[in-house]
């Protein structure tokens, strides 16, 4: 993998990296944003996040089941856009446009994650030698 490669990966995936890490120094400002949510165990879906996130962001970045990580992102983001920007349900303005772009940022990353699921190259084994 070349290094532009790995760049445009980490790029990709820097949102899956810095938000875990802001919820595990704030541990208690992410069970706020569950609570605000509506999830609940707070506690539970916070540490699920943080766990999610980091090891698909890891996996996708290794190359370690690149393609599965990528597309359980790329669910991931898709729930949870329909949780985090309900732009339908507010009123005309700026938290409503805020929303909206938002909304809207997230299916292009939804979209990206299954760009890199589908041009992952498959791995093939290693060719058999014959020693004769």
């Amino acid at each position: 993998m070349s290094g532009l490669h790995f760049l445009a990966l980490l790029a990709l995936c820097s949102a899956y990296i810095q938000g875990p890490l802001i919820k595990i120094f704030d541990f208690s400002g992410a069970i706020a944003e569950m609570d605000h949510f509506g999830l609940y165990p707070a506690p539970f879906f916070a540490v699920g996040v943080i766990v999610f996130e980091l090891s698909m962001s890891a996996l996708i970045l290794t190359g370690f089941y690149r393609r599965a990580a990528a597309l359980a992102l790329a669910l991931f983001t898709f729930a949870t856009t329909f949780i985090a920007f309900r732009f339908w349900d507010l009123q005309p303005g700026l938290e409503r446009s805020m929303a909206m772009n938002g909304f809207f940022e997230h299916f292009g990353l939804v979209g990206a994650f299954v760009l890199v699921a589908l041009y992952e190259p498959r791995r093939r084994p290693a060719a058999r030698r014959s020693f004769r």
